[in-house]
């Protein structure tokens, strides 16, 4: 698993050499990374929590999971994972394209039940936790992937897409599926994937608030009081942490200088970038890639 990449606010989606596109990545919050910062994507996302507590946040509706808890992030969905206090979380990442389930022709399950979900039309249950009503027998249906997951049988193929077409059955049948988000909230949740898409593009190039705000199409003061309320934070701030997000990554997945790792981030000060990672960390860049 490519830690640098799954950290990127857009995730670009990689299919396995066998050309099957469901990959399921074990992950462990803090131990492989302090936190998933905030990103989107275009594959339909599970978070299935195996063991202790964290934050999954799905649309800035913060969750608190525990082991057993399902997260449903759906094409799109602006999302993040952290650590909960002090405590570690070890988790499954389910990822694949709802168009693993579309058939070539004209498919009438596809046009009523897959594609409103593909295109925000719909909303999943964002958090699915032991004994809530279909718990038991969707949970059922991710066991059984990882299960034949395991010797990759012949057609192994047939029993995930199979087991999910069930999923989602099940998630309609219970009537788990709702309404989406009124227009005006959904409005601002475009517009922060919009700002997060050019972020990512250009993080590790000189970024003004300027420029920012013409990506945006908003005004220079109309920008910085959009991104602060819905963000939490000033969009400097923001950029700041992201960078050393990735700078943390790029330690510890490459064997690059640390210059070279602070120059591709975007910091173009190897001092400034030591004494901020050291704030954000609590050591040094060589102090963190040794430990």
């Amino acid at each position: 698993m490519n830690i640098v990449e799954y950290e990127n606010y857009h995730e670009h989606f990689h299919e396995k050499d066998s050309g099957f596109p469901y990959l399921t990545y074990p992950c462990s919050i803090p131990h492989d990374f302090a936190q998933v910062p905030l990103h989107w994507h275009d594959e339909m996302e599970l978070v299935y929590v195996k063991n202790g507590t964290g934050t999954v946040s799905v649309d800035f509706i913060p969750c608190k999971v525990r082991a057993g808890d399902i997260i449903f992030i759906c094409p799109g969905q602006l999302h993040f994972i952290r650590q909960f206090q002090q405590e570690s979380m070890k988790y499954e990442n389910i990822i694949f394209p709802l168009s693993l389930l579309n058939a070539r022709q004209m498919d009438s399950a596809w046009e009523k039940y897959l594609s409103p979900i593909a295109n925000r039309q719909v909303a999943l249950p964002v958090q699915l936790c032991p004994g809530m009503a279909g718990y038991q027998k969707i949970s059922a249906c991710l066991d059984q992937i990882d299960a034949i997951r395991r010797t990759f049988p012949e057609a192994y193929e047939l029993f995930i897409k199979g087991k999910l077409f069930e999923l989602f059955f099940l998630l309609y049948d219970l009537r788990l599926v709702s309404d989406p988000a009124a227009g005006g909230r959904q409005k601002t949740l475009d517009k922060m994937r919009q700002i997060l898409k050019y972020l990512e593009q250009h993080y590790n190039e000189p970024l003004s608030i300027k420029q920012m705000a013409e990506a945006s199409g908003f005004s220079q003061s109309h920008f910085m009081k959009f991104f602060k309320s819905t963000f939490g934070m000033p969009f400097t701030a923001y950029l700041n942490d992201y960078r050393l997000t990735i700078a943390s990554r790029m330690l510890l997945a490459s064997e690059d200088t640390i210059l070279m790792v602070a120059t591709s981030t975007g910091f173009e000060n190897l001092s400034y970038f030591n004494r901020m990672f050291k704030r954000k960390f609590g050591m040094t860049p060589r102090e963190f890639r040794k430990r």
